[in-house]
């Protein structure tokens, strides 16, 4: 179809979608949608790349991401409930018991903007597993729970949380660098299963 330019307002009963249609399947993805009664959603703002299986199968776990840029600003936000997953030794991968690939997601400069800092907030107190959780990236996406952290290439710590609790708030100064994959780590050796524990985990960025 030819693009259409409109003079005057567009109007629309039963709402406004914007698609994206794949061009092999020819599935369509509804990106922008206003319904009938004017309220938004932004389905096409997801981040370009979920969590590792090692994150994504455990059982009762939550992990939901977005990404979204207002003006030059960059907001990424992932938000993970934790049970389902194990903690292990001290410096360990959390995820999964015994899975690999137990990312949380790649930060990209298309899709997150160059990263300058962040936070993580505790929204529930982790319970069974270890609460003391700490961020790292690395270069590869296949690490494993129970593995060291350490084991990875050109691994970092973002940041130090200590043992969270309900309502804390912990600076990550140490902000990822392009195309590498995040992590949470134990701070101490406890090997059990999570029972309990929100987080969020916000990333802000810039068009650099």
């Amino acid at each position: 179809m030819a693009n259409t330019t409109f003079n005057g307002p567009v109007r629309a009963e039963g709402g406004f979608k914007q698609i994206t249609k794949n061009a092999t399947t020819g599935a369509i993805t509804d990106n922008y949608v206003v319904d009938s009664n004017g309220r938004s959603t932004l389905t096409g703002n997801t981040i370009a790349t979920t969590a590792g299986t090692g994150i994504t199968t455990g059982t009762g776990t939550v992990y939901a991401a977005s990404v979204i840029k207002t003006g030059g600003i960059f907001h990424t936000s992932i938000l993970i409930d934790l049970t389902g997953l194990a903690s292990s030794g001290s410096g360990d991968i959390i995820g999964k018991a015994g899975t690999a690939n137990s990312h949380i997601g790649q930060i990209t400069a298309t899709v997150n903007g160059t990263v300058l800092g962040g936070k993580l907030t505790c929204l529930e107190a982790p319970a069974g597993g270890d609460p003391d959780i700490n961020l790292w990236y690395a270069d590869e996406a296949t690490g494993a729970e129970d593995a060291a952290i350490t084991s990875l290439t050109n691994q970092t710590q973002m940041c130090d949380s200590g043992d969270l609790a309900l309502n804390s708030v912990i600076s990550i100064p140490t902000p990822p660098a392009a195309d590498k994959y995040i992590y949470m780590a134990t701070g101490a050796a406890t090997n059990a299963d999570y029972t309990a524990g929100k987080i969020l985990i916000e990333f802000f960025g810039y068009s650099a």
